[in-house]
């Protein structure tokens, strides 16, 4: 077969890496303004709530483009359709630099994320098209570095540059990479000749349902939380929207004879299974990079260097697992080495749920270390058996909807986390409160010795007392709020553990089997 007889020579050695530092770039870049997304909300004078769109928007561009672009990269060439997006990154991340208000932000933004969401798909498809079957391990290892060291080192990096450089720098650092790939592109991605002609036959309608729907149903996910949920007009507006042109996406994909997504790859078994796994590991991947963080700063009061600095620990020691994937994928049942992953996962989110307000950046730092010798095997595996029975003209569309799975999977994973925390640590604090009363010895005799501290430093005995009770109901809500914590890691050690035993459904897979064509 022709996939067989493939040869890698030098120039498609720089493609690959090209197409890998362009998947890492776009991982990255959401990562690293996340953690500096107080200082860039205070830059261009827009409330912290507010703030949260400068996320939102890059997710939104980003889960439309995954959508588009296996069909995009026909029309144009996979050389021209990934220049092209390249300068136009690094076009929308100088503007966002240099943005002065929320709504420029916005825009700028939404078409960061629209461009570089092509990138991470592309690296996928790259090596499918590229790489013969003996190497897929080597490239899916590649591909994995890119989805889990990139949010691990990413605060870490995001808050170094904002308190040396300044938060702009956040987007100006795209630069160096960019140019890397942008030369790595012209030098190793071959000249095809381009199909323009398929834009006049492009399956429009498609196109602007997804737009819409999928749009729609990432804004409700990522603002739902902060604007109240259904309490809010936006998001029952996008409700209604990802209701709607959903299903209608869906459909025309379905019955479209040639449609710019190929749904009907879903019937194939290990492509099905490996998307909802990727949902359930966009969850825990994602929501972990969201719930430490958080935890650090709201209850720790770390700054998003310190965040950063805890979070290293996650990614650093994955440099001495990734080399050695190729060889275990080559020689072991890769259902095995994701289920193992997803169980090491499972277990250092476990370690978690134990907390208390002395649990801090050191105590996390053991749980940290187990997650990163079991993360690497969730993500790259299951790369392999995604592809594994699709034929090579067929990886493009296989790739987006493994990878739209596991974004809408970070989303919603992130949605549900903050939900919970706030519905749990209101919960906490009743159940706590019905122990810490008035007529308990204990809280009588914590009172007593609040209430005197206060007197000594000048306090008269009546305001001493009320100050008191108000720290008493800090301390009750403070410990309500590490047991929501708790309580979140508990979900995603559970959401693990079902992916761990979803993966056996998948049909089995070596990687001397992987890539034969057939379903």
């Amino acid at each position: 077969m022709a996939e067989e007889n493939r040869k890698m020579d030098f120039r498609k050695w720089v493609a690959v890496f090209g197409t890998m530092l362009g998947a890492f770039m776009a991982v990255l870049d959401i990562q690293i303004t996340n953690s500096s997304l107080r200082d860039i909300s205070g830059g261009i004078a827009a409330t912290p709530d507010e703030g949260s769109w400068i996320s939102t928007a890059y997710l939104v561009g980003e889960i439309v483009t995954i959508a588009l672009t296996a069909w995009l990269a026909q029309v144009f060439t996979v050389r021209y359709y990934l220049l092209a997006n390249v300068f136009l990154f690094l076009f929308f991340s100088a503007l966002c630099g240099i943005s002065k208000n929320l709504g420029q932000m916005i825009v700028f933004r939404a078409g960061q994320g629209f461009t570089g969401g092509v990138f991470i798909p592309m690296a996928l498809t790259v090596i499918v098209s590229t790489m013969p079957k003996n190497l897929l391990p080597v490239g899916q290892a590649m591909f994995g570095m890119t989805a889990t060291l990139a949010p691990a080192i990413g605060p870490a990096l995001g808050g170094w540059l904002t308190d040396h450089f300044g938060w702009e720098w956040n987007f100006y650092v795209n630069f160096i990479p960019g140019a890397l790939m942008l030369a790595s592109i012209l030098y190793g991605v071959a000249r095809e000749p381009m199909k323009l002609g398929q834009l006049r036959t492009g399956d429009w309608w498609g196109i602007l349902c997804m737009a819409i729907g999928l749009g729609s149903l990432v804004a409700m996910l990522e603002e739902g939380q902060r604007k109240d949920w259904f309490g809010s007009l936006f998001i029952r507006n996008c409700a209604i929207l990802a209701a709607i042109f959903v299903p209608l996406f869906i459909m025309i994909e379905f019955v479209r004879e040639k449609p710019f997504v190929n749904l009907r790859l879903l019937a194939c078994r290990n492509l099905a299974f490996t998307s909802i796994i990727a949902f359930g590991l966009g969850l825990a991947l994602y929501g972990t990079i969201f719930l430490i963080p958080l935890y650090l700063g709201t209850v720790q009061g770390y700054s998003p260097l310190q965040i950063g600095e805890v979070l290293i620990w996650v990614g650093l020691p994955q440099f001495l697992i990734f080399p050695f994937l190729p060889w275990l994928m080559k020689r072991f049942d890769q259902r095995l080495l994701v289920c193992w992953g997803c169980l090491i996962f499972a277990v250092s989110c476990y370690m978690n749920i134990s907390m208390s307000f002395n649990y801090a950046g050191d105590q996390l730092r053991v749980a940290n270390l187990v997650r990163a010798f079991g993360q690497p095997f969730t993500i790259v595996p299951i790369t392999g058996l995604a592809v594994a029975t699709l034929a090579a003209q067929d990886a493009g569309s296989g790739s987006a909807i493994f990878n739209i799975f596991r974004n809408i999977g970070g989303s919603f994973g992130i949605a549900i986390l903050s939900t919970l925390i706030t519905r749990r640590e209101q919960f906490h604090d009743v159940r706590i409160g019905e122990l810490v009363t008035v007529y308990s010895p204990a809280t009588q005799a914590r009172l007593a010795e609040v209430q005197g501290n206060f007197v000594n430093k000048g306090f008269d005995p009546t305001t001493a007392l009320k100050q008191s009770y108000a720290v008493i109901k800090s301390l009750v809500t403070r410990e309500a709020f590490v047991m929501a914590f708790n309580d979140a890691f508990l979900v995603i050690s559970i959401t693990l553990l079902v992916c761990a035993v979803a993966i056996w459904f998948c049909k089995p897979s070596r990687a001397q089997e992987a890539h034969s064509p057939g379903g």
